[in-house]
């Protein structure tokens, strides 16, 4: 009968201990960042810093970067241009003084680690 007794003990002890795990307190789990978008995050950009050579619209006559087919088949090339330095051959955009700032960079390597999704 001890025997029943023990290995009844242990045998709830084990199960009550297999569940235990690290609390979770609320407001503490994480938030799934949104992944970014042509439309949400790179048109404005690019409309603003591409223009007015690749946006047609604007007199532009340059490859058009003012639809999400053409922008997502060159963005290899778009992020290769834009982080050259001013003086390096091929650099973008054209005829600016300065290249740049870091975090418009960034949304563009950011939108192409996120998969290249239009909306």
């Amino acid at each position: 009968m001890k025997q029943f007794f023990l290995v009844a003990a242990i045998s709830s002890t084990v199960l009550l201990l297999s569940n235990c795990g690290p609390s979770k307190k609320a407001g503490t789990a994480s938030v799934p960042v949104p992944k970014m978008t042509y439309e949400t995050n790179l048109q404005a950009v690019i409309a603003d810093k591409c223009a007015p050579c690749h946006i047609p619209s604007k007199g532009g006559n340059k490859r058009a970067y003012d639809n999400f087919a053409n922008v997502k088949s060159d963005i290899d090339e778009i992020i290769r241009r834009i982080d050259l330095n001013p003086a390096d051959r091929g650099f973008m955009p054209f005829r600016k003084p300065a290249k740049l700032n870091d975090s418009t960079i960034n949304l563009f390597k950011q939108w192409r680690t996120d998969g290249l999704m239009e909306k």
